[in-house]
């Protein structure tokens, strides 16, 4: 066998040009589809990331108060037993925040825009400084009670610039409506498709607008050392919140099961019926599991282009080996004359394909890792309209090393199909018919 395996090997150097033709194709579609993967493979985790530093956690714990006529409260009145079962859960904790939030419309001449208001800590959040990059105005003119940030998109919606007044119209937490005013401190950078999501205003304020006494807040946020470690470290601090406050069960699904994690939580908080104060943990991957449906859909179009291509070069294989065939038939016939078995003429046009494939694919996965090495060098900045994919203002890949395993072993199959006809015709060749036959 491994006299059959150099053959092979020497028949692939004695036709360069034929061999440097079909490895480049080979290695151009794995370049492309492990490309694509090690897109999808990072594009999840960096939009976790960086909505992660932008809603000020990993890990989050709301809580839910009954009121008068069973109407539900969102409020965290008092933390302790929070703050104690976090600090005994043992979690990787780098800080731990606390926000208010609404949804609201915001007015400025005739102008309306209805949009999401997160209420922070920003004297303690200074890490915000660093993620959400300003335009216009400045992070020293939030010390003014009610600043405001908006983004760029929502700014140009309402036409609006720093130093103006907005007023806002929206719900307190016990359901009665309510008016404010807003000086618009800061225009952040387009962030994209989640524009009209990051506005932020000085929590103080935010509490007053919704009807909430100093100290209270309504989630608290949980950063940890890394993403990596957020479902250990949620589920160690549910652990330890389950035996000293209510909890809604985590992990609970609709019953056609096309709920997110999230959305289900909400749907039991709306069913469920308690006294006094209720809390559910939720994480970042839970609240960003449709994320996932999108890097799924990476790896499904990854998958259709690998076939694809591969079917158009397997056709260009198939060919290019049947022309092998009939240029070796005296060198067969020799060979078969001297005693190789049909098996080990199946084998040596085998062991060719084999060789092509496994070098085109490492190939390609080389070539791939040098492009994705380039790009990611490149700086497109936090103010880019697609940094909530990127890690730091650059484009980042992951290639899982069963992902390119895989690809390795599919384009090896599919080669070996390609070359199984023209190998099973050279190994059925009589050594008699194949030294009379002309060339």
């Amino acid at each position: 066998m491994n006299t059959i395996a150099n053959i092979a090997l020497r028949n692939l150097s004695r036709q360069k040009k034929r061999t440097i033709l079909l490895g480049s194709a080979i290695a151009f579609g794995v370049m492309i589809v492990t490309l694509i993967n090690g897109f999808a493979g990072a594009f999840s985790a960096n939009v976790a990331e960086n909505f992660s530093d932008l809603m000020a956690g990993h890990i989050f714990i709301s809580g839910t108060e009954k009121g008068p006529d069973d109407k539900d409260v969102s409020v965290i009145r008092d933390d302790r037993a929070l703050t104690s079962a976090v600090a005994a859960s043992g979690a990787p904790i780098r800080y731990v925040t606390r926000r208010s939030a609404f949804s609201g419309t915001l007015i400025f001449e005739g102008k309306k825009l209805r949009t999401n208001v997160d209420g922070a800590d920003l004297e303690k959040e200074t890490f915000l400084r660093d993620r959400l990059l300003l335009k216009a105005g400045s992070w020293d003119a939030m010390a003014e009670g009610n600043a405001l940030i908006l983004s760029e998109k929502i700014a140009r919606k309402l036409n609006v610039d720093v130093g103006d007044n907005l007023l806002v119209q929206l719900q307190t937490a016990t359901g009665q409506n309510n008016v404010g005013e807003f000086r618009l401190a800061g225009i952040s950078f387009d962030t994209g498709i989640f524009g009209q999501m990051m506005s932020y205003a000085n929590l103080a304020y935010v509490n007053e607008l919704l009807g909430l006494a100093p100290g209270e807040y309504q989630t608290m946020g949980i950063m940890l050392d890394g993403l990596k470690h957020t479902e250990s470290a949620a589920a160690g601090i549910y652990d330890k919140l389950s035996g000293s406050v209510q909890l809604f069960e985590r992990g609970a699904k609709g019953s056609d099961g096309a709920e997110t994690p999230f959305q289900a939580l909400i749907r039991q908080q709306k069913k469920e019926s308690w006294e006094g104060v209720r809390y559910r943990l939720f994480t970042i991957n839970e609240v960003l599991s449709q994320i996932k449906q999108i890097v799924a859909a990476l790896d499904t179009t990854a998958a259709v282009i690998l076939v694809v291509l591969f079917v158009i070069i397997m056709v260009g294989i198939a060919n290019t080996f049947s022309m092998v065939m009939f240029e070796r038939i005296g060198e067969i016939g020799t060979m078969r004359a001297l005693g190789v078995q049909r098996g080990g003429v199946r084998s040596m046009f085998l062991f060719e394909a084999l060789f092509l494939a496994l070098g085109g694919a490492v190939a390609g996965i080389a070539l791939a890792l040098v492009a994705m090495g380039v790009i990611s060098l490149f700086d497109f900045g936090m103010d880019s309209p697609a940094f909530l994919i990127m890690r730091n203002g650059h484009l980042s890949f992951f290639l899982p090393p069963l992902r390119a395993v895989g690809n390795v072993a599919i384009i090896a199959v599919l080669t070996l199909i390609a070359v199984a006809s023209p190998a099973g015709k050279a190994a059925r060749l009589t050594p008699a018919e194949a030294l009379r036959t002309q060339k």
